[in-house]
């Protein structure tokens, strides 16, 4: 289905994301606020989200994100890069007074809680999924930008298995709208402020192998987070170094969020199926990338999830 079937005759349209915004999520939300007001100037549109980090000030109308909720009752309000309405606190007071809801994603475990659910699992990001409602011929640079920052963070700049022909093709296609590319993929997907890369260190340094080498987690306290002055925002990527350990198949990152309750972040390479163990927990993600709330010891946790992989191991 196409934007311009869904907004025929609309006036307002309000847009979010999931809560804690990554690259997808913050790619996808201004990619629609940007085509939306570029190519459709009788509709008024807002975007919502947790304010996203400064990696991502390139983006055009970053400044117009607001933060809080407002009283309006929008004739569409979409909802993007988010599998459950749970996710979009504290926002989802504008999609329940909204009039016709859509959801646009490519998280194999949502469900499908919009009145149109535009979902395709097998779509390397939601910006994938995203470029397919809009007329090719309308994407402005902006909007390019937009979509080629979702595609590398989800493809972890194109190394990940939901890469596909398609996605190379639509970032193609991006590319040729006369981005900057390489600008794009350094300072929003590799650079990190020398307090990052003292947290990494550390996170590395501490990290513990299980599972015959198969396995690894490291975990970050509030303790320690006070100290680098560093919040959830700043520990992305961490799981990622840890997946890159030669041997490993699996690596779990969790960050201390109140007492024994921690956010848990995991990625698998070519076996493990890591959204089915968050989904075990009430979370969810993709195949190779996904996560959850935990409550519990260290130990507990790192139990909990050690047994499922093991199940996963040896049912195949």
């Amino acid at each position: 289905m196409k934007l311009s079937e869904i907004l025929n005759g609309v006036s307002k349209v309000g847009i979010t994301g999931h809560i804690r915004p990554d690259g997808d999520c913050v790619g996808s939300v201004l990619g629609l606020y940007n085509y939306i007001s570029e190519n459709m100037p009788d509709i008024k549109a807002d975007v919502y989200l947790e304010e996203p980090g400064s990696e991502f000030g390139y983006i055009k109308n970053m400044d117009a994100v607001k933060n809080s909720p407002e009283d309006v009752v929008y004739d569409v309000f979409f909802v993007l890069d988010c599998s459950s309405k749970d996710r979009i606190e504290p926002f989802a007071q504008c999609f329940d007074a909204a009039k016709k809801t859509v959801c646009i994603d490519h998280h194999v475990s949502n469900q499908g809680f919009a009145d149109i659910s535009m979902i395709e699992p097998e779509a390397s990001s939601t910006c994938e999924v995203l470029y397919k409602t809009m007329d090719a011929d309308r994407i402005s640079r902006s909007v390019a930008e937009c979509i080629y920052t979702g595609i590398i963070h989800d493809t972890g700049v194109f190394k990940y298995s939901c890469t596909s022909k398609t996605t190379m093709a639509v970032a193609g296609e991006m590319m040729e709208k006369g981005i900057d590319y390489t600008d794009i993929i350094d300072n929003s997907f590799y650079a990190k402020t020398y307090v990052q890369n003292q947290i990494l260190g550390r996170a590395l340094l501490e990290s513990v192998v299980f599972y015959d080498g198969k396995c690894i987690f490291s975990v970050v306290t509030q303790r320690e987070m006070e100290f680098y002055g560093v919040t959830g925002r700043e520990l992305g990527g961490i799981v990622e170094q840890l997946r890159l350990t030669d041997g490993v198949e699996v690596a779990i990152f969790m960050y201390e969020v109140g007492e024994d309750e921690y956010k848990v972040s995991m990625r698998s390479k070519k076996q493990i199926d890591v959204a089915a163990i968050a989904a075990e927990f009430g979370g969810g993600g993709h195949v190779r990338a996904a996560g959850y709330t935990a409550r519990g010891t260290v130990h507990q946790i790192i139990n909990c999830i050690g047994e499922l992989i093991e199940k996963q191991y040896n049912a195949m």
